[in-house]
């Protein structure tokens, strides 16, 4: 039976002759984090995924075309939009200007991030009175902690909205205090618990690790570093749903019913289960290199936009080493991350690390995607502001590919 093409496997020759380049080229493309490649079945020969191959030689046709370009645009390729919200450059994404990997660094708070990303310079919208506890008709969903976090934020949020007497004022210190409220009411739901007005980063790491203090600088940091990171998808989802003036609540359900997908949110979960599966095989080492010598990804390595390895990963990782390093459990994670850096070559990414706070502290898969919600929504918020404050509708055209009218058969 044939590979599925998804894991299929091709020399370097074949390669080369779907992007029409050289070798030299090709190990090029592979030492830039363009393409992966792995050992073949002689150990001294490489072979390299045909997806990602056939990916790249989609992206050299592309051509600079208007119509070929916005295609290129919406799968990674040149940009789509234009905002000043954030950068992402090699060393860390950029806030506004500002390094995220340094504000973490510095004890930045989520809050402090979205005074930043919302441009609210003197006001502070998070000065309100604590959020109210939740009404009669949220209160059963919101608090029950069977359903999944996604779901739980997804099935009240629409409900909180029509709570929200002021959800489409205009006025830009409404906007912002609507804006904070939801941050503090999205991460409550994700956890289950009712809102209130302590720092989000201390109400997840209550809850979960209580009486920790390097466990909640950890979770702080976590949240700072994925706050916002451009147009990725549900960037883009609440981008689109804003710019059509829905209010707040609207684009904060668009960018949680993106992140549900297997292919975004879902991305810490299979990184967990590496982790676990790693271990479980009684090998890590040679799970790991025989995964890899296989055809199968490794969940939580690699990230397209930083071929030199995700700073994002890297700050979390360097404090997940001070507060845990002894244990045994870490220095499983240390095992992992060694073996695929070694048959690989690929380095842990933010996923990988958000799965790795959970792993070693023993906690369920399902916190490290609460993590990612949680602070993701600060950016929604601050995309959907910047859209709306544009006031321009996000319409791009399709290039009509089917069959021509009056064609036939």
């Amino acid at each position: 039976m044939p590979r599925p093409a998804s894991t299929e496997l091709i020399s370097a020759r074949d390669a080369c002759a779907l992007l029409d380049i050289s070798t030299a080229t090709l190990y090029a493309y592979v030492s830039r984090g363009q393409l992966s490649s792995r050992p073949g079945p002689d150990r001294r020969s490489r072979v390299y995924l045909r997806t990602e191959v056939e990916r790249l030689a989609q992206r050299k046709r592309a051509g600079h075309g208007a119509a070929r370009g916005a295609a290129q645009s919406l799968d990674r390729g040149l940009p789509v939009l234009e905002t000043r919200i954030s950068l992402i450059r090699p060393d860390a994404p950029y806030y506004r200007g500002h390094s995220a990997v340094e504000a973490a660094r510095d004890g930045a708070t989520l809050e402090d991030i979205a005074r930043l990303l919302w441009e609210c310079e003197t006001l502070d919208p998070f000065a309100a009175a604590a959020p109210d506890p939740w009404p009669a008709r949220t209160a059963a969903v919101a608090l029950d902690a069977t359903l999944p976090p996604l779901e739980r934020s997804l099935a009240c949020i629409p409900l909180l909205a029509l709570e929200q007497r002021q959800s489409l004022n205009a006025a830009a210190p409404v906007r912002r205090e609507v804006a904070a409220l939801l941050l503090r009411q999205n991460a409550a739901l994700l956890v289950g618990t009712q809102p209130d007005a302590r720092p989000v980063h201390r109400l997840l790491a209550d809850t979960w690790q209580p009486g920790d203090a390097g466990f909640a600088g950890l979770v702080r940091s976590a949240l700072v570093l994925c706050a916002d990171h451009e147009l990725n998808v549900s960037a883009f989802a609440a981008r689109v749903v804003a710019s059509t003036g829905a209010p707040l609540h609207a684009t904060v359900c668009a960018g949680l019913a993106a992140m549900s997908g297997p292919r975004h949110g879902g991305a810490t979960a299979r990184a967990h289960a590496l982790l676990c599966d790693a271990e479980a095989s009684g090998s890590p080492a040679s799970f790991i290199a025989e995964r890899w010598q296989r055809g199968d990804e490794l969940p939580g390595f690699n990230h397209v936009l930083y071929p030199d390895g995700d700073p994002r990963g890297a700050e979390v990782l360097r404090q997940l080493r001070v507060l845990r390093g002894d244990c045994h459990r870490m220095r499983h994670v240390e095992t992992v991350l060694a073996a695929t850096a070694e048959h690989s070559g690929q380095h842990p990414n933010i996923d990988g690390l958000l799965a790795a706070i959970c792993y070693v502290y023993a906690l369920p898969a399902s916190h490290a995607l609460v993590m990612f919600a949680t602070a993701r929504l600060t950016g929604w918020l601050a995309h959907a502001l910047e859209q709306q404050a544009l006031g321009t509708l996000i319409r791009p055209r399709a290039r009509y590919t089917g069959l021509a009218p009056g064609g036939g058969h």
